[in-house]
Order: structure tokens, then C-alpha cells, then sequence
């Protein structure tokens, strides 16, 4: 399995609405529950509007689309970080997920998943 860094400095933020959020930009998440807003965004376009912000965020996307049917990925992916002590935040789309995990940990997670026998690339 391949997971691809990416490029983009994060942002994963709680917001009252989503009046000054920029949906534009190679990266959105959003996910409103009856308790709250979340986003995660480019930190360049993260809204003035936030309630709480944690900065320095970077992610892997896993290459492909997966089928539904598949089992176990994000605890592969999870597990293995979580032995190294690295922690992660995990958002999915339709086609795949995503891993953050935090900046300063973000090559050792590299690192580690490339031991443990993920393509990075």
C-alpha cells in the first residue's frame, strides 16, 4: 500500500459557522454534528472564526480509491504509529483516508511506516 505525503501545512479548527471559511484550496474537511463544527483546512486559509485551533499539521493520503469492503487499513496505519508514540488524526473520504499526524513527528512517521513496509511516496 502507498500512502503520499502531501504538501499543505494544516490547520484542524472548531468553528461557530462557516461564514469565513474558504472552501477553495486543494484541501477541505467539514463535519458539522448536532455539538459542533469541524474543519480541516489549509492553515493559510483557516477562518478567522474559530472557537479552537491546533496548528502544524501534515498529512499522508493512502494512494487509490478503497473499497468499503476493506478492513483493518487505518489500524495498520494507526497501529504502527502508535507504537512509535506518534499520534494521529484520521478523516476519510468517499475514495480513501487521510493521516495527520503533527509536523514535528511528520518524517519519523514516514519513517516508520516505510519500516514497517508502506510505500512513501
Amino acid at each position: 500500500m502507498e500512502l503520499k505525503k502531501l504538501p499543505y501545512d494544516l490547520t484542524v479548527c472548531k468553528v461557530a459557522s462557516l461564514t469565513d471559511a474558504n472552501l477553495g484550496g486543494d484541501l477541505f474537511f467539514l463535519a458539522k454534528t448536532d455539538e459542533e463544527i469541524s474543519l480541516v483546512c489549509l492553515t493559510d486559509a483557516a477562518p478567522a472564526n474559530t472557537i479552537a485551533r491546533e496548528d502544524g499539521w501534515r498529512a499522508f493520503r493512502i494512494q487509490g480509491e478503497l473499497d468499503f469492503s476493506l478492513i483493518g487499513i487505518l489500524s495498520g496505519i494507526s497501529g504502527v504509529l502508535a507504537a512509535q508514540g506518534i499520534g494521529i488524526f484520521a478523516v476519510s473520504t468517499f475514495n480513501t483516508d487521510y493521516i495527520l499526524v503533527k509536523a514535528e513527528r511528520f518524517e519519523e512517521a514516514a519513517g516508520a511506516l516505510a519500516r514497517a513496509g508502506y510505500g512513501i511516496i
